[in-house]
């Protein structure tokens, strides 16, 4: 083959931008690239960076930019694509669009793929729309369902607790839901320790286990390690880890200009008025990571794959480069005594 053509999977057009419109075909080699991971004492094996869809994903950002990234993590062995009924923006509408994708592009890998979505948060108005009762989680399962254009999920979860739902409810409604057929695997989100402990009770009993718990987690967020994961250890769950960038903030794309306005997803954030003490931490997981040969984010992803408990982080994109760069994490997990040493000290638990 000469040198100046490329392969047909990577035909090119307008000065190198890929052919998204061509028929989609799987690159062949998408399982050497990742070590995928049991979650807890399941059967489920998930990568160890999964693709979340909370905000690059809804009609904010152009259809054929989504359909690149969600392609590209698919060919780099990403085979779990993270939704919820309300990722947008608007609500419902990465859902809609990840339809469109398993419709255009991924119908044929249906069987080699995670898709998983929830429902806890509020998604439409009026008393049914959100928390934990049997109403709002069947319902908007069977919605999720048509907007992404599939007969079951992977993985269904309760959003978060219900303080005002019993959680036999929640908990049987999991279990309602696994026996339909239209959920594989149930879990459950932001859950703590004690709450974890006895949802997992209920379903022990009903005959559904729980199998992953989705907590927001990250180097300056330590929140688990106050007891959720030992209570996952003792329970069998596996964990997969959101917000692991602090929404930004452990990219350290900020801090070359202290003084200019930075947004991220959902949320600005302004470098001149965070406190001190964030900013020092930040440098000095900077300053640590480039002596790892890393990026920030890459160690941020990279210290939460090193704890054996959790099976997979959720990662966003909002390009392919920045997919690649969240990728190149797993290159390198493993910390020495010294360094784990020192993030304590920067960002102690």
């Amino acid at each position: 083959m000469s040198e100046n053509v490329l392969p047909e999977r990577e035909v090119r057009f307008d000065g190198g931008v890929p052919d998204i419109h061509r028929p989609y075909a799987a690159a062949d080699d998408r399982y050497q690239h990742l070590a995928y991971r049991r979650s807890g004492r399941s059967g489920l094996l998930l990568p160890p960076l999964s693709l979340g869809l909370w905000w690059n994903f809804g009609d904010n950002r152009p259809f054929d930019a989504q359909r690149e990234i969600i392609r590209h993590a698919f060919d780099r062995g990403i085979t779990h694509f993270d939704l919820a009924n309300n990722y947008g923006p608007p609500h419902g509408s990465a859902e809609t669009n990840f339809g469109r994708a398993m419709r255009e592009d991924l119908r044929p890998y249906r069987s080699e793929l995670v898709v998983s979505t929830k429902a806890g948060w509020p998604h439409w108005p009026g008393p049914y729309g959100d928390r934990g009762s049997r109403k709002y989680l069947v319902d908007s399962l069977n919605e999720s369902l048509e907007r992404l254009s599939t007969d079951y999920v992977d993985i269904f979860y309760s959003h978060r607790p219900d303080p005002s739902t019993p959680l036999e409810e929640t908990i049987g409604t999991l279990d309602q839901i696994a026996r339909s057929g239209k959920a594989l695997y149930v879990g459950i989100s932001s859950y703590s320790a004690e709450e974890t402990r006895a949802a997992h009770a209920i379903a022990v009993r009903l005959g559904t286990p729980l199998v992953i718990h989705q907590p927001k987690v990250n180097i300056l967020d330590r929140w688990v390690e106050g007891g959720l994961l030992d209570a996952v250890e003792e329970t069998g769950l596996g964990v997969i880890a959101f917000s692991p960038l602090q929404q930004g903030l452990l990219t350290g794309k900020f801090l070359q200009d202290r003084y200019a306005a930075h947004t991220t997803k959902r949320f600005t954030f302004d470098a001149a008025t965070l406190p001190d003490e964030t900013l020092a931490q930040v440098h000095a997981l900077h300053e640590l990571a480039v002596a790892r040969g890393q990026t920030l984010a890459q160690m941020s992803l990279a210290w939460l794959l090193r704890e054996p408990r959790i099976t997979s982080v959720l990662i966003g994109a909002s390009s392919v480069a920045q997919l690649d760069e969240n990728l190149g994490a797993v290159e390198n997990t493993r910390f020495s005594a010294e360094e784990l040493a020192a993030i304590d000290a920067i960002a102690p638990a």
